[in-house]
């Protein structure tokens, strides 16, 4: 009976040890695959972060390869011309201080023109005379010859006055429309990071269009008609500055007419004298 007791008591002890022994077996097959999980989510994280890393590294290098949008363009393109024509124009020179950064901003304020961002560029040749350029929306780069407004004895006011009327000639888009191409419309605002190299020629193309409406072409007939009403019209509000644009007109005729130097001022500015003509009150037959 004793034995019989004894084996039943080795029995259930051995029978509790496997029981242990299974358990603890368990236990470290659930720690093995978690420990497993835990690796391979960190690989996956760090697999994430590389590939996000890859992409900014990506999106980095193709923006490399942006031409500037419309909203800068213009201003861009416009310094890239003024540096590559520097001796021509000679903007390196010590300027005269005028104040004319002051006296147009309140020439405009007067005329109910507030908050405009402008920049005016003197130049030492009579190569040209005044002239708004292309630049980036709400804004306006000037050039004003320092020989021709000097040659004219030209007051601040008047000064004023002619930049006035470019900056009409600016906000008609006049200048923009004439350079602009399918090319270049193509081209504005674009990634080349595909192509790796943006298309030279017709920038060159760009380049001699500018040269062509500054220093040869310059506005029409009907454009330099339209102009001058929107001047005329504008002005009438007040006859002293009214008087004085139709007086500025006659002595830059006078000056055209009489100085070799700016024999081309017609060819671009078509002309002083047509400008007075259009101003004049129509006579009435009685």
């Amino acid at each position: 009976m004793r034995k019989m007791i004894l084996i039943v008591i080795l029995f259930s002890l051995s029978s509790v040890a496997q029981e242990k022994k299974k358990s603890h077996l368990d236990f470290d097959s659930i720690k093995s695959v978690l420990k497993n999980d835990f690796l391979t989510e960190e690989a996956r994280k760090n697999r994430k972060q590389e590939v996000e890393l890859d992409k900014a590294k990506l999106a980095k290098k193709k923006g490399q390869y942006n031409s500037p949008d419309r909203s800068d363009f213009w201003t861009f393109f416009t310094e890239y011309w003024l540096v590559k024509n520097a001796t021509i124009l000679k903007w390196d020179f010590e300027k005269p201080d005028y104040a004319l950064d002051d006296s147009f901003k309140f020439f405009l304020e007067k005329l109910g023109y507030y908050e405009k961002t402008f920049r005016i560029l003197l130049v030492n040749t009579p190569n040209i005379t005044h002239f708004a350029l292309p630049s980036n929306p709400n804004e306006y780069l000037f050039i004003v010859s320092v020989p021709f407004i000097r040659t004219l004895d030209l007051t601040k006011l008047e000064i004023s006055l002619l930049l006035f009327e470019d900056m009409l000639r600016a906000d008609s888009g006049y200048f923009v429309k004439y350079v602009s191409t399918d090319d270049l419309r193509q081209l504005v605002g674009k990634n080349f990071y595909d192509k790796k190299k943006i298309n030279l020629k017709t920038l060159k193309n760009l380049a001699t269009k500018y040269d062509e409406i500054i220093f040869d072409k310059g506005f029409n007939f009907q454009q330099q008609f339209t102009i001058t009403k929107k001047m005329d019209h504008i002005l009438k509000t007040d006859l002293q500055l009214w008087n004085m644009y139709y007086k500025m007109l006659q002595k830059i005729d006078d000056l055209v007419k009489s100085n070799v130097l700016y024999k081309k001022y017609n060819q671009i500015y078509p002309s002083p004298e047509l400008q007075m003509n259009w101003l004049r009150p129509k006579k009435t037959i009685q």
